[in-house]
């Protein structure tokens, strides 16, 4: 349990620094105690475990695929979590093999453990749920089969921009529980049968959590319409993830409706998203922002008191900057040299600086100790981790101020720039829902 727990907390502190935000919809549907099986979509090789794993407050025992067991860096964390190999035709593997593997699994859920399994057996970068393996219900069934009453619970996992350090966001969704009961007897007497019905099943409940699109600048898309709507309902621009999830899929469905019938028209309403959004993002403004006056006074407060907070953070944030200049340029290159797939991007990322940050930290340590003495590298090693932090907060602050300065900047010398984006965005909403009730129109007849 003591490894659990490490691996949990080095997981926990990689995902906060890494991500700007993760958020959890519905965590009340996961069981606190019992046989539970959690399954999810899988988009971001070992990112995606690790966000389960420190977001469930249940010890989880994951299924990961063989080939992971060798890998230098990865096997050890996976040896102290206790997870269960399994092994697949695309490695070459005997997929007779897995028969250890099924037995460890119901094993584990007899005993009430919590196991994780991606159904579709690989991770890939689309935001779409790919055809689901028979495996997670082929364990579900036989577990249940023997009497073990297990709880299969669907997780959607939803990311935005999902590479990138410090722009990144994560959601996981989780789903009501998938029905198990009425195939149990069914399994018994046509067990092929059952299991295909439950992986359907399965397959719907995760769909269900997730927002499908064919690429993630489709996804970018539609939170920048989300934004837009949600100004000029005048609601909240931060939804709660579940309602924003549910109005996104909604959107995706009428889209995908509307571009069977007239595809022309989704096009060109595309491009005019696309134009808006790269408007806006030239513009420095926000959503929240357009429609606001502004005056040279409130523009120079602003400036001026931001300016005085950079400045007071400023020694913390260079010294913070300078400890960590050479790992983070470090693990740059090497996840670049590493990265095969864009779904592996955050995880090379968080492994090559698992490895590089403490290696480098150690080498500067040591260069003070022997240049200028023990009492700066006692100073170095207490302001290690703040000045690490204050200059990641310093990093960010500055870059949102410059780009308000500019865009205040823009909008006192243009005043019409940021009304003729409002009259945009209003004009742009306006035919999303226009869209959106001619998509709900019954199809007439020939």
């Amino acid at each position: 349990m003591t490894g659990y727990r490490l691996v949990r907390g080095v997981a926990a502190l990689l995902l906060w620094l890494f991500y700007r935000r993760i958020d959890v919809s519905h965590a009340e549907r996961i069981p606190r105690q019992g046989p539970l099986v959690i399954a999810a979509n899988h988009h971001n090789a070992l990112v995606d475990p690790m966000l389960i794993i420190t977001s469930v407050p249940r010890r989880i025992v994951p299924l990961a695929k063989a080939p992971l067991f060798r890998h230098p860096l990865i096997a050890p964390f996976l040896k102290l979590i206790g997870a269960v190999p399994v092994h697949r035709r695309v490695d070459g593997a005997d997929p007779r093999q897995n028969a250890a593997m099924f037995a460890a699994a119901v094993d584990a859920l007899r005993v009430g453990d919590t196991l994780l399994i991606f159904p579709e057996g690989v991770s890939q970068p689309r935001p779409t749920l790919m055809p689901l393996r028979t495996g997670a219900a082929r364990i579900v069934l036989s577990a249940a089969a023997e009497g073990v009453g297990v709880a299969l619970v669907p997780v959607g996992l939803v990311f935005d921009d999902p590479g990138t350090f410090r722009t990144a966001t994560a959601l996981l969704s989780v789903g009501p529980p998938v029905a198990v009961p009425d195939l149990v007897e069914q399994y018994a007497s046509a067990p092929d049968s059952a299991v295909r019905s439950l992986t359907e099943r399965l397959a719907d409940a995760i769909r269900a959590q997730i927002v499908e699109a064919e690429d993630h600048h489709t996804l970018e898309l539609l939170g920048t319409l989300e934004r837009a709507w949600r100004h000029e309902r005048g609601e909240p621009a931060r939804a709660e993830p579940a309602l924003s999830l549910a109005w996104r899929r909604e959107v995706m469905r009428a889209a995908r409706a509307l571009g069977e019938r007239d595809p022309v028209r989704v096009a060109v309403f595309r491009r005019h998203l696309e134009r808006y959004a790269e408007r806006l993002r030239e513009s420095g403004l926000s959503d929240g922002q357009l429609g606001q006056r502004y005056t040279v006074r409130m523009v120079t407060r602003y400036t001026l008191a931001n300016a005085f907070n950079l400045s007071v953070m400023l020694p913390l944030a260079v010294l913070g900057m300078a400890a960590h200049a050479v790992p983070y340029a470090l693990t740059d290159l090497v996840a670049r040299a590493l990265v095969d797939t864009a779904e592996e991007e955050a995880t090379d990322k968080m492994a090559a600086g698992l490895v590089l940050y403490p290696l480098c930290w150690i080498v500067e340590g040591w260069l003070l100790w022997r240049g200028v003495g023990a009492a700066w590298l006692a100073a170095f090693l207490v302001l290690l981790v703040p000045s690490g932090l204050v200059a990641l907060a310093w990093r960010e602050r500055l870059a949102r101020v410059g780009r308000q300065a500019r865009a205040f900047a823009r909008f006192l010398v243009d005043r019409r720039a940021g009304h003729d984006l409002l009259a945009e965005r209003r004009a742009l909403v306006e035919e999303a829902e226009a869209l959106g009730a001619l998509s709900a129109r019954p199809r007439t007849s020939a």
